[in-house]
């Protein structure tokens, strides 16, 4: 075992969980350790109440995430939330889809099938996929998420050959599972850009990813139910320590699936989106009580993926 661990090291891999929690001195470019992120953004009215609920909180948020998917939303809806989040200096982060858990997949449904779900299933699902990314570009949006192996390695193809601005973010997604630090590496090799880990690594498993890799990671600090349900707030000063660059992501438990989103959910999906920004407040409140001193950045640093409205059709 000992000649394995060793061969780990020399290849650049940590030859184990690093249960010494080692602190991180990688930093975002700002130079700050932590930034906080709300996901499941879905739609302009929820951005709108994400924003006025962080002023009247004093929560700097940095960045908000869609699950739903691009081709789930208008031009002008598309428009309305780059124009909001540009005025705002907060990133988007818009889901390129579709997959196989939404198509006629069999296997996606069974038990043990579920894996597959949010797979890109055949290449017509990639082609589709990618068509998102490029309509999040053509409306000024600089970040989408991805779940999918295939469409990542397209999409770097694309942004490396002109056909995607250069600043174009992939944010991995929590269902494409960056378990351990080999394939948090093959990720960041393959263009990730953020890594969302698994809810459920330990601090230890979180140390021994951010060892191998640069790009910051994504870590739910509160998970839906639909994906353990787990509570982290008072782990925030030890992950920001361990973690940094991370973004803190409050999810929400006892909660509803909203995917995929609409107008027939916006008064839930509202709700949910003001909620988990006072779940923000609760965590950074609890990380000041903490004493811990953690520098986090301001709105539009260096590095988010703001709306380039600039870019947008029609301009």
């Amino acid at each position: 075992m000992q000649t394995t661990r060793a061969f780990l090291e020399s290849i650049g891999l940590p030859p184990g969980d690093l249960h010494a929690l080692p602190g991180s001195e990688k930093r975002f470019p700002d130079g700050a350790q932590y930034r906080v992120e709300i996901p499941s953004t879905e739609g302009p009215r929820c951005l709108e109440a994400v924003l006025e609920e962080a002023e009247r909180l004093d929560v700097l948020v940095h960045r908000v995430s869609q699950g739903s998917g691009v081709f789930l939303h208008t031009d002008a809806e598309l428009d309305e939330m780059a124009r909001l989040a540009a005025e705002a200096r907060v990133e988007v982060s818009l889901f390129a889809r579709p997959n196989a858990g939404w198509d006629a997949s069999a296997m996606a449904r069974a038990p043990a099938g579920a894996v597959v779900a949010p797979a890109a299933r055949g290449q017509e699902q990639v082609v589709q996929a990618l068509e998102d990314v490029r309509r999040a570009a053509e409306h000024g949006f600089r970040s989408v998420l991805i779940a999918d192996l295939g469409v990542l390695a397209a999409f770097k193809a694309m942004r490396d050959g002109g056909e995607l601005p250069p600043d174009m973010q992939a944010k991995i997604s929590v269902m494409l599972p960056v378990a351990n630090p080999g394939a948090a590496r093959a990720l960041e090799e393959l263009g990730a850009s953020t890594l969302n880990l698994p809810t459920d690594l330990t601090l230890a498993q979180v140390a021994a990813i951010r060892a191998a890799v640069e790009v910051p990671l994504d870590v739910y600090v509160e998970a839906p139910d639909s994906l353990g349900g787990f509570v982290r707030l008072q782990e925030i000063p030890e992950l920001v320590r361990v973690a940094a660059p991370v973004y803190l992501k409050f999810g929400l438990r006892n909660a509803p699936d909203v995917y995929p989103s609409g107008s027939h959910l916006e008064p839930t999906t509202v709700a949910l989106s003001k909620e988990r920004v006072r779940r923000a407040r609760l965590g950074l409140e609890l990380l000041r009580r903490s004493g811990a001193e953690a520098m986090t950045s301001e709105l539009g640093a260096e590095g988010l993926a703001v709306p380039a409205l600039a870019a947008t059709r029609g301009d």
